[in-house]
Order: C-alpha cells, then sequence, then structure tokens
C-alpha cells in the first residue's frame, strides 16, 4: 500500500509542485531516460545533493523503475534548489552496492532539516534500500 500511495498521489503532487515552480523544500527532482520508452521520465526523490554528487537511496531496490532505466542509461539530470534558484546538474549515475543505505540517510539528513523530513518519511517504506550515486558534471 505504501508504494501505491507513492506512485499514484505524493509523486504527482510533487511533480505539480515542481512544475508550478513551487517545489518542496527538502526535495528533488530525477530525470531519467525510460529503459523501455526512451522517454524522459521524472521521479521525485530526497535532495542528496554533497558538493559535485548526488545521493538517493532506493525505497524499492532495483525494483524501482527509476532504478531499471538508471541501469539501462546511467546519464540523468537532477532539478536542486527552490524557487527561481532551482537549476538542473547532469551526471552520471551509479548503483552503490557495498554502501550502506540506512547509514546513507542518516548522513545526509543530518545536514537539513527539510531534507531529514523527507528521508525520514521514505525510509518508512524502505523494503530493500540500495544506494545509488550520481557524479554531476561541473556546473
Amino acid at each position: 500500500m505504501p508504494d501505491a500511495l507513492q506512485q499514484r498521489l505524493i509523486n504527482p503532487i510533487v511533480r505539480l509542485a515542481w512544475a508550478w515552480k513551487l517545489p518542496i523544500p527538502g526535495d528533488a527532482l530525477l530525470e531519467t531516460t525510460g529503459s523501455r520508452t526512451g522517454r524522459r521520465r521524472y521521479t521525485p526523490v530526497c535532495d542528496g545533493l554533497d558538493g559535485d554528487v548526488f545521493w538517493l537511496v532506493s525505497q524499492r531496490g532495483r525494483r524501482a523503475d527509476w532504478v531499471r532505466n538508471v541501469e539501462a542509461e546511467p546519464r540523468v539530470r537532477v532539478k536542486v534548489g527552490s524557487g527561481p534558484r532551482a537549476r538542473w546538474r547532469a551526471g552520471t549515475a551509479r548503483l552503490v552496492e557495498d554502501d550502506d543505505p540506512r547509514e546513507r540517510q542518516r548522513i545526509l539528513a543530518g545536514s537539513d532539516l527539510m531534507r531529514r523530513l523527507c528521508l525520514g518519511t521514505s525510509k518508512a517504506v524502505n523494503a530493500s534500500p540500495l544506494t545509488v550515486r550520481i557524479d554531476l558534471d561541473p556546473p
């Protein structure tokens, strides 16, 4: 049930907030290329920006659609920031099998209240979490 709630209610609201240029603080937007369709896909994620690296934790591990997209095409973009300062950053994603995703969430959550709220909410539905690292291109 939490997956259905996330995909059918929460994600569309967050995507709409980004479209209206009113992103929810602590959130970011991930753009991947669909593994079967080749179309651009947009997934709301928690803001995992750390310098020139963007960290993500997939709640559903390799079963998440966006993870399958990353495996098929690792070139992605993330939109970070708020309001008119929000910017797209391109980078290359890779799965980090030997990282502890729960520890990664703890590290990321420690830096910002809104990020902590986002990560705390997503942690509640972790079934088989997996860390994904995006090495961002220079700005």
